[in-house]
């Protein structure tokens, strides 16, 4: 890690935050925000793997299947190690596949946005929209995924009763003091 002459801090090698969480919990919003506010890239894989399949999410489990969504996902992940110092939006599913989980940690690091199911539920604007809640039972898919994020997590940031900015300040300092941002 050096300081560049702008005063920024410059990282070696590829050094993304991935943010992880269950569906709703804010994490496009959370880069989206730290990007603006920290002057650093920001992208979502849920975006990045529908430009590439040329359809939503959504009609991607619906016409060929999660699995080949997650292959998709995969790919996307794959795409960023050219990449340097981007916040990174992850699909609720990504710690799905082990070797995703894996990919994340070689580029950088991971944070999980940890929440009860109340505080994702809440978020959600439109729920026919995700083609998780139309496969699985909600509360089965929270419960199967909430020990993955953990065991994946370099870092958790409590979401709990929060709002988008309270979680991006407490995300932005507890990154800060670490060094990350």
């Amino acid at each position: 890690m050096q300081t560049n002459d702008g005063g920024y801090i410059t990282h070696e090698g590829c050094d993304h935050i991935f943010f992880v969480g269950f569906l709703g919990a804010g994490k496009s919003t959370l880069a989206r925000n730290l990007g603006r506010l920290y002057r650093r890239s920001y992208v979502d894989t849920d975006r990045m793997a529908e430009r590439l399949m040329r359809k939503t999410v959504s009609e991607c489990f619906e016409q060929d299947g999660e699995e080949a969504f997650r292959k998709v996902e995969s790919s996307v992940l794959a795409q960023l190690k050219d990449q340097k110092s981007l916040l990174v939006s992850c699909g609720g599913g990504i710690v799905e596949r082990p070797c995703n989980c894996a990919m994340m940690h070689e580029m950088g690091v991971v944070v999980y946005l940890d929440g009860e199911l109340s505080d994702s539920l809440r978020q959600i604007q439109h729920p026919e929209k995700r083609p998780d809640f139309s496969l699985v039972d909600v509360e089965e898919l929270y419960t199967h995924r909430r020990p993955l994020y953990k065991s994946t997590a370099d870092y958790v940031v409590d979401i709990r009763n929060k709002s988008f900015e309270q979680v991006a300040e407490d995300a932005g300092r507890m990154l800060w003091e670490v060094g990350l941002l």
